[in-house]
Parts: C-alpha cells; structure tokens; sequence
C-alpha cells in the first residue's frame, strides 16, 4: 500500500559492521561493471589508529573514512576501511558486496588487501566481481534495477586486518545541480577511528546544519568540514522523548534554499506528467465519470477509486523514475505505477473534471517529527498523495491504497508535516495533532451463560478494526471465499476458549472505514467458585493494567517532553446471566474514569435486564506532556486501580449492584461501528 516517493535508488551496501552511513539522493544510469583505479586526488585516508594491547568485540576499526565530495556532476561518495578481525563472525566481511542502481558512473574499487604478520596480499589484483541483478523488494511490487557486485575474499582468518575501499558518483538528473543528503554517525559503533567529510569544488558550496554533538567535533577548512571520531560513545536515547529530540551525531546538507525552493523544483513534473494530448483515453474516462456523477465529490470519489482498482502498484525506479513521475497516459496504458505515477493520473483525471487539486509530498514511515528544522531536502518524504478543496474542506486522496478508501478529511497516516507543490513555491504545513474522534479497534464480548454456569456458553466475538490495521485486514480477507476464511480462523482458534466455532462473517463497512470480522461458536466459562453458591468472573477485555513510570536516566535531559502514540481502543462485553438467576444478585468491582500521561482509562458497568455490560475504553489525549506533570504522573501510580474487570453473583444478595450505575449498551443494542459510541464518559468526549 505504501507509495515512493524517493525510491530505493543507489544504496550502498556497506557491511553490517560498519559503523558510519551516508543518506544520499539516488541516481541511474546504464554501467553494470566495477572498474578498478586509485583513490580520488581530493580523498586523504585517515591515519591507521594502533591496536590496543588488549581489545574485544567484532572487529577494531583502524580507520573508517566516508567522503562525500560536490562538484558541478552532482556528488562522489567514498567509501574505505581498514579493520582488525577479531570474531569469526567478522569473517562475513570478506564476502564484498557493492550495489547501485546504474548511473552517471559504475563504482570505482581502490583496494581490497589483507595484511597478516608483516605480509600483505593484494586480493583486488587477483579477483573478480560477479554481477548480479537483484530485486530485493519484489515482495512489495517495487522494482528498483539494483546491480550488486559480490567478490569473495579467500583464506580470511582472524587476526587478520581487511582493507576495502570504493568511490561512486551519485547524480539524478531529475534534480539538476541540487544536491541534498546526510552524514550520520550511527549511535553505536565498534571500537576504532571514524571519520566523516563533505568538500566541494568552487561554487558547489551546500547549506549545511549539524547537530551540537557533531559542531562541537567539526573541522572546517578551505571547501570542506571533517568530523573525527576515536572511539566514539555510545548514545542513548532520551527515553520517551519525541523522536525529533533523538536526532543525533547528523550533518545534513543542501543546495535547496528553502522549502519552497523544493516545492517549485518538483511541481513542474506532476504539472508536465499530468498534460493529456487530444487523443488521450483518459479524457474519455474523465468524460464518463462526469455524465455519471454530478457532485464534485462524487466525481472525486469516483476517480480516486479508478486509479485505485484499475491501475496496480508497482514501484519502477529504472531510468530516471525514483523522482520522476511517469506520465498519467503511460501509466493508464500499463496500468500500474507507483505512487508518482498514479498521483500523476489522478491529477489528470481531476484537471480533466475542473476540480482544483495540488500534489502534496509526506512521510510515510512517521519520520517528519521536527521536519520544519530540517534543511530543506526532498529526501525527507517518501511518498505523494493528493489533497482537493470541496465546499471549503479538505479532501486527501491516496492512489496507493485499497479501493475501499475514499476521499478522506485525515490522511490515513499521522502526518506531522506535508509539502505542497506550487510552480510560486509552497513552505512546510503542519498538520495537527488532535486525539481520535473513534476507536481505532473495538472488540466485542457477548457471552451467552444463560444455560447457567457448568455449560458451555454461547460466545460471540467482534473486533472491528479501522486505519492501517483495518485496510491490512480488508486486503487479507478480502482475496479469500468465505469459506476459505472461516476454515483458517476455526483452525486458529479452537481451543482454549473456544470450544467449537461455528461462523465467521467479515465485512469491510467503508462508510465507517472499518473492518468487521465477527466469531461465533461455543466455549468453557471459567467461572470462579467462591462458596455457598457464589461465583465470580473477570470479563474479557475488561481490565487495565497499570501505567509504567516515565523516567530516564541521570545523564538525560530531565526537561524533555514524553511522548506517547497516538491511540484509542475499546472493549465491550456483555454477559447474559444464567436464567435461574436474578440481574439483583449480581455486581462488580468500580467503574473509574481517570488520566494519566496523557491516557484516558474509562470502565463502566451496568446491570439490566438478564446481562451485566461492560465498556472499557482507553485513549491517549495527548501526544506529548512535560516534564512536570510525567512526574506527578508517576506518583500517582500507586493509587491506579488495576483491578480486574470482576463480577460477582451472590444467591443472597438483593439490588447488589443496581445503584448508580452508567448506562452502557449491550454488544448487540447500537451499532458500535459508528462514529459516536460510548467508550468514554461524556465529559471525556466533550
């Protein structure tokens, strides 16, 4: 479901035991071998760091240099190590793997040596690379063109030191002389020499933004700024706080001057992807959907789902398409694309209507926390949607997804910021954050003990899902009959509880945007008998348990805020009592409606009729909170009522819990997949 924006273009596969990483923007071109030279004349290795007398671990890094250079091509990125092998396991590292996806050069290897008790053996002399072409991510329809150089190096030992060292060019010619990336120095690192820099030829200079951790260490000279490394610490990260406080030991990069610089750079492709000639079928189809829906809603509503149902996902990145969008005629002709190209014929399709939409860029993968302190750098999103004005409301509409989306309100992901594009230049929006109006998952209990309490009691269980989760479910259950679903949640799921299931229906509610997957079947009540014909039961889904404390470590910022995701559930249950009993004999343990770290935990009961009910709701009101009151949180703990969901028949009791009670509907009494339901107290949802 999940679109591309940026792609998976050049990446280069380090091994897993190196310690620096380079973000850079991908490229492509038509080289599919490895040539062999010398180090560029702008690249001076790092002096060899001396081996400690005694050193454990994986591997000691004697040195590690990754070198990014601009130039008037775009950009060169080295690559060159010099370790001591001092585990088997670090033997993996003389298994050589480059990958690219073919550009304006192949990559360049400088060396690969092996240096054992005084004797070097120059290893690039004497191999060869195997080139192979792999789809790594063929699984999630997205075709990237990666070639991968693979050379072994033979008769590796430990204790011996591998020396290894590559350049590739790096250039896209969709961003012309833009050049935008990143430099990180990952959190944890082997022990060893780590450095990292960024030069530039003459008029190639970027904006450039670091983090404190790295200005403090950084070595600016005449076109270039060096960051050294001898062992470096290991960072922790603030614990809870935003992942915007957690951005550590980054430089980044850009020649983009703002974002609005970014936004006019990229919407002259969806405006030129979007143009339909004459002949175009598309106009044909656009002229259908008008002759058949009046409104501009429906009309929206009805492209959206055309480029949803007929037109499949495939992410292609070859020739120049990890920026680019393929045009909406192509697209339409293939029928699939990936969210650039669908995003492309959608816009085409609403042009063709008269119906003003703009393309918009955002962050699938929940990485735009503190984006508005970022340099401006489309590598920052990685996937394109499209947003509409109807009536003075937004709409969002998102190609990508299941047919059974419609134009929504709310992306369907919790976007912090999105970037229009505009030929005049658009800055960063933000969205904001608000708690859910509706649960995100809602599960249903109907236990059926009317038989009384040492039979087998009718068990009905609903779960009705909405968001991701609940368009993962439409797309599992919904290429499955009935009867394949049923056979495959019976085999599942029998036992314990269950005892024999005897139905299973699923239906996808797409007015309530929700999945809808009911149970139905006959299982063992665990009843707890408490003497003198008294009994006792924890209803299902109806316990809390309580908070963990939100504290960090000594050497961590007290002051940062906490954070919580976003998140709302319900439980509901419904307990019809045995036939020979009365609803006045019967009670439960406190209802409570209470808040802490920013949640809302809410329980109540009610006994009417031959049922007890039950709603358990939970819902967090606040993405963040301070310090302070995270610390009154925590000493509030203690007094957190972490009981279970009990309820209590007692033989001799009268009117035993039929006072001050709050009305809670039974599972089968109101349609719970609507937009209102009582999962909360009244307060809470005002």
């Amino acid at each position: 479901m999940r679109g591309n924006f940026l792609g998976h273009g050049v990446h280069i596969f380090l091994p897993t035991l190196l310690a620096t990483a380079v973000l850079q923007t991908p490229a492509f071109a038509k080289n599919d071998k490895v040539e062999r030279g010398p180090q560029p004349e702008w690249v001076t290795s790092s002096e060899l760091l001396p081996i400690p007398a005694e050193t454990s671990g994986l591997v000691f890094v004697r040195n590690q240099d990754t070198l990014v250079r601009l130039d008037d091509k775009g950009q060169l990125v080295y690559h060159g190590f010099r370790m001591k092998l001092l585990h088997p396991n670090a033997l993996e590292l003389g298994n050589i793997a480059i990958s690219w996806n073919p550009a304006s050069g192949a990559p360049m290897v400088h060396t690969i040596k092996v240096y054992r008790d005084g004797e070097v053996v120059d290893v690039l002399s004497k191999t060869t690379f195997e080139i192979l072409r792999r789809e790594n991510r063929l699984e999630v329809s997205m075709l990237t063109g990666t070639l991968t150089a693979v050379a072994r190096v033979p008769d590796l030992r430990v204790g011996d030191e591998l020396e290894f060292a590559y350049t590739i060019r790096i250039s896209d010619p969709t961003l012309g002389k833009n050049d935008a990336g990143f430099l990180i120095l990952p959190a944890s690192t082997s022990l060893g020499r780590f450095r990292m820099g960024l030069s530039w030829t003459d008029g190639q200079q970027p904006q450039i933004k670091m983090t404190n951790d790295m200005d403090r260490v950084a070595q600016k000279g005449n076109g270039a700024i060096d960051f050294r490394f001898d062992n470096p610490v290991t960072l922790t990260p603030a614990n809870d706080a935003p992942p915007r406080y957690n951005w550590q030991r980054v430089v980044e990069y850009s020649d983009f001057s703002d974002w609005g610089a970014v936004s006019r750079h990229f919407a002259p492709l969806y405006i030129n992807a979007a143009k339909l000639p004459d002949s175009s079928p598309l106009k044909r189809e656009a002229a259908r959907i008008a002759s058949v829906h009046s409104t501009p809603i429906a009309q929206v509503s009805a492209a959206l789902n055309l480029v949803q149902q007929d037109v499949r996902y495939i992410y292609v990145g070859l020739d120049g398409g990890n920026l680019k969008p393929a045009t909406a005629d192509e697209t339409w002709q293939r029928r699939y694309g990936d969210c650039k190209g669908k995003t492309a014929l959608l816009l085409a399709l609403l042009n063709e209507l008269g119906i003003e939409a703009e393309v918009v860029l955002v962050n699938n993968a929940g990485g735009d926390d503190g984006l508005n302190e970022r340099l401006p750098s489309p590598q920052m999103f990685d996937h394109v949607l499209i947003r509409t004005k109807i009536d003075d409301q937004f709409y969002y509409l998102d190609g990508t997804l299941p047919p059974v989306v419609a134009p929504s309100k709310a992306p369907i992901f919790p976007y912090r910021w999105l970037l229009p594009l505009s030929e005049e230049g658009k800055s960063l929006e933000p969205l904001e954050w608000r708690a859910p109006s509706v649960p995100d998952e809602i599960t249903l209990f109907e236990i059926d003990a009317t038989a009384g309490f040492t039979e087998p009691s009718r068990i009905t269980r609903t779960t009705i899902a909405r968001g991701i989760e609940g368009l993962k479910q439409q797309v599992q259950f919904s290429a499955v009959t009935p009867a394949e679903l049923f056979t495959g949640i019976r085999q599942g799921a029998t036992g314990d509880t269950w005892q024999s299931i005897d139905d299973v229906k699923w239906r996808y509610d797409q007015k309530a945007r929700a999945s809808v997957l009911t149970i139905s079947g006959t299982g063992a009540i665990d009843w707890e008998d408490d003497g003198g014909g008294s009994k006792s039961l924890a209803m299902p889904g109806g316990g809390f348990s309580p908070p963990s404390k939100r504290i960090r470590a000594a050497d961590q910022d007290q002051n940062l805020p906490y954070f919580n995701s976003s998140s709302y559930t319900c439980s509901v249950t419904t307990v019809r009592i045995p036939s020979n009993t009365n609803i006045d004999q019967w009670a439960s343990e406190s209802g409570f409606d209470t808040r802490l770290f920013g949640r809302n935990y809410y329980r109540a009961f009610d006994f009417r009729g031959n049922a007890v009910r039950m709603v358990r709701g939970s819902r967090i009101e606040q993405q963040e909170i301070d310090a302070s009151t995270a610390k009154r949180d925590n000493d509030r703990i203690a007094s957190f009522d972490n009981s279970m969901a009990m309820i209590y028949y007692d033989p001799s009791a009268k009117n035993y819990g039929a006072t001050g009670q709050v009305e809670v509907p039974a599972t089968d009494e109101i349609d719970w997949s609507a937009e209102d339901v009582p999962c909360l107290s009244s307060a809470s949802k005002k």
